[in-house]
């Protein structure tokens, strides 16, 4: 009789009538059966959340391995970047007039209004509005002219060496004169140049840390 024929003929419900090779054979299919169980539940499945934390700090890490190695790859154009930006930065300083200078600016200012064929109406420098390096200088300016020499005013202050912008502008037509008519133009514009704080200047408009009670 064939093995399979004596596999058909094996009752399920007596296996004490088995063939010994069979009997012991079902033995340890139970018993790895059995041992399979007690590992997955007394020790795989206690640990599982254990272990999917594990994986998914695994993933962090290499998440974060591999931002680090793009930013090491790219390390010198960072420092190149880096550079050209301080090398841009220190060029707009030296834009920046220091206290000495400011009375000259002011005077570069109104001077281009009448150098370029205006009126000044107006010319009151504003009180000084620090901020964190440097502060900040308007001037209130009220000019009239023609068109073209309210452009050649804008022109000319855009070619300045030192910053200045112009802020809150303003056309409308100027008053009327004594004939009743007129072609020229009222210009009302803020300029605001900048200056550079010094470290003790920057040290007093710090916000002081509050005192404690």
């Amino acid at each position: 009789m064939s093995v399979l024929d004596q596999i058909r003929d094996l009752d399920p419900n007596d296996p004490g009538r088995w063939p010994g090779p069979f009997r012991f054979g079902a033995v340890g299919i139970g018993f790895l059966i059995a041992v399979v169980l007690l590992a997955y539940f007394l020790a795989w499945k206690p640990k599982k959340p254990d272990l999917d934390t594990v994986r998914a700090e695994e993933q962090t890490l290499l998440t974060t391995l591999e931002s680090k190695s793009r930013k090491a790859a790219n390390l010198d154009a960072y420092k190149a970047q880096l550079k050209e930006m301080e090398e841009s930065f220190g060029a707009m300083l030296r834009k920046l007039p220091n206290k000495t200078e400011v009375p000259n600016l002011l005077t570069d200012i109104s001077q281009q209004g009448s150098g370029a064929g205006l009126d000044q109406k107006l010319f009151q420098p504003l009180p000084q509005n620090n901020k964190d390096f440097y502060a900040e200088l308007p001037i209130k300016m009220r000019l009239t002219g023609t068109f073209h020499a309210i452009g050649a005013f804008v022109s000319g202050i855009a070619a300045l060496p030192r910053i200045v912008t112009l802020h809150d502008v303003e056309i409308a037509p100027a008053a009327k004169d004594a004939k009743g008519g007129t072609d020229l133009l009222q210009l009302d514009v803020t300029a605001k140049t900048y200056r550079y704080l010094d470290e003790e200047e920057q040290a007093a408009a710090a916000p002081k840390p509050a005192q404690p009670r």
